[in-house]
């Protein structure tokens, strides 16, 4: 009898779960097609629900360096949640995608530090009109 019980949860909980994943793949925002536009020079990704967006690759961990033809060489995941390019053995996720997140927290705040730390005319006018007026506030304490 317990063999019974156990074998009823079982497909109660494997329907449960297949109408979850029905529901999600409807629900959910997913890519349906990407590819690499070579005229705008930028990656399109196209969604389930009709909307579309694009991003520069050369912005993306991992295509830094990248070449159109390694960019153009993309795929789509099978549940259309992430995108992979072989050739840069690079990957992506689209829910980061759409939160303009172009790559992992450690990149991110490396590439963070890297702009922080670049030079120029306007940043040093900045800084010379910024100590003019008594420089960083003290912090509160």
């Amino acid at each position: 009898m317990a063999n019974a019980s156990n074998a009823e949860w079982l497909d109660e909980q494997l329907a449960s779960a297949q109408k979850l994943m029905r529901k999600s793949k409807v629900e959910a925002p997913r890519a349906v097609a990407v590819a690499y536009n070579r005229r705008t020079k930028t990656i399109a990704v196209e969604m389930n629900n009709g909307a579309s967006f694009s991003f520069p690759p050369h912005l993306a961990q991992g295509h830094e360096s990248g070449k159109p033809t390694q960019w153009a060489d993309v795929q789509l995941s099978p549940m259309g949640t992430g995108l992979h390019w072989p050739q840069l053995d690079a990957d992506l996720s689209v829910q980061g995608l759409l939160e303009g997140l172009f790559g992992s927290d450690a990149w991110r705040k490396a590439h963070a530090a890297r702009a922080g730390g670049v030079k120029s005319e306007a940043k040093a006018m900045a800084a010379r009109l910024n100590g003019a007026k008594g420089g960083r506030p003290k912090a509160a304490r």
